[in-house]
């Protein structure tokens, strides 16, 4: 397994592994990462500063990928964990525990004290990950990630 940043050719790969991961859960398109426009343009929007999305690979294959963004709107000093995808043939072997460990070691690089997340009861697993990292349920959503579907809002101290 390979962990590296985003490049410009990971993008129609990614889309594809996100959305299908969506579909096989079942969970909401509309309001989500699933129709927002920016799923098909990964490598432009992780461009901006303090922000990187890192991409599992294993035998040249994109897997899985999780970042961290300053979504509009957080409060100072607060970033978010976005794009936390694996492929279905790739769970169960570090590789989502590996990519949030980067994640959060790059919002400590980038000088970033909070994190924050949104999600849904549909992609449970995760959840449970997040709750075994020491991310906790909030009440309301913060910041502007447009995804209004999300029902499931966290937040954790680094």
């Amino acid at each position: 397994m390979d962990i590296r940043a985003i490049a410009i050719t990971d993008n129609a790969p990614l889309a594809k592994m996100i959305r299908a991961v969506f579909e096989e859960y079942n969970a909401p398109k509309c309001g989500s990462v699933y129709s927002d426009p920016t799923t098909d343009n990964l490598f432009d929007l992780f461009q901006k500063e303090k922000s990187i999305l890192w991409v599992a690979e294993m035998e040249g294959k994109i897997v899985g990928c999780c970042g961290v963004y300053p979504t509009e709107g957080l409060p100072a000093n607060c970033v978010e964990l976005v794009k936390f995808y694996l492929a279905a043939h790739a769970r169960g072997k570090g590789i989502g525990k590996a990519l949030m460990q980067k994640s959060i070691e790059s919002a400590e690089q980038f000088g970033y004290s909070t994190i924050y997340l949104e999600s849904f009861p549909d992609f449970s697993d995760a959840i449970s990950i997040y709750e075994k990292r020491g991310f906790k349920k909030i009440d309301k959503p913060l910041g502007n990630s447009g995804h209004t579907s999300c029902n499931i809002w966290m937040l954790k101290n680094i």
